[in-house]
């Protein structure tokens, strides 16, 4: 009798049941990725604050940062934006390092996530190119405000790994850290106003 394969599901608060070999657009639920962001630790936790920095909160700012950098770019792409680190509610956000010690087989993994979370709330299930560049360029204007106001980077570390963003982009802005609950609302009302707008 051969052995019995690994289960590779995950059971969702919501109740669903997704396969993360092989997920489907029916299993998604906005409310689990909301969920799941609101407790994923952005920077491996290694930030000052009462609350870890969360996936969630660091999306809502790169659509924030998107909408700045790309002002006439349609809602459609916003929604995307919002979404980029989407499958890192059930996968974890891992570093550059460990993703690079890994292999490729994250990369796989999270390739079939974003997808399928796609498919669901109505994007294409691989973006342009233009626009996964624009999404980035936010990402890492994210990422040097972060490395620099809560993860102990110098500006000038930042720089070097983030590049320095423009003072317009980020004006206005700063990091937060709030408990998962508040962050949970906000990204769900964000996701449904973007929703909503489309």
């Amino acid at each position: 009798m051969p052995p019995k394969a690994p289960r590779a599901w995950q059971r969702m608060l919501s109740g669903r049941r997704l396969d993360l070999l092989d997920p489907t657009p029916v299993d998604i639920e906005i409310e689990d990725i909301a969920h799941g962001l609101a407790f994923v630790a952005r920077w491996n936790g290694q930030t000052h604050g009462d609350f870890a920095y969360s996936v969630a909160e660091h999306s809502l700012l790169v659509e924030e940062l998107f909408g700045r950098i790309n002002p006439k770019a349609p809602v459609q792409w916003r929604l995307a934006a919002l979404l980029h680190d989407a499958p890192e509610y059930v996968i974890g956000d891992m570093i550059s390092p460990v993703k690079a010690a890994v292999g490729a087989g994250y990369g796989e993994l999270d390739a079939r996530l974003t997808a399928a979370i796609h498919i669901r709330f109505g994007l294409p299930a691989a973006l342009p190119k233009s626009i996964k560049a624009q999404i980035k360029r936010a990402d890492k204007v994210s990422a040097w405000m972060e490395a620099v106001q809560i993860a102990g980077f110098s500006e000038a570390e930042s720089t070097k790994f983030f590049g320095r963003p423009s003072p317009e982009v980020m004006q206005g802005l700063a990091i937060r850290l709030r408990p998962p609950v508040e962050v949970r609302r906000d990204f769900v009302a964000r996701h449904e106003a973007l929703l909503a707008a489309l």
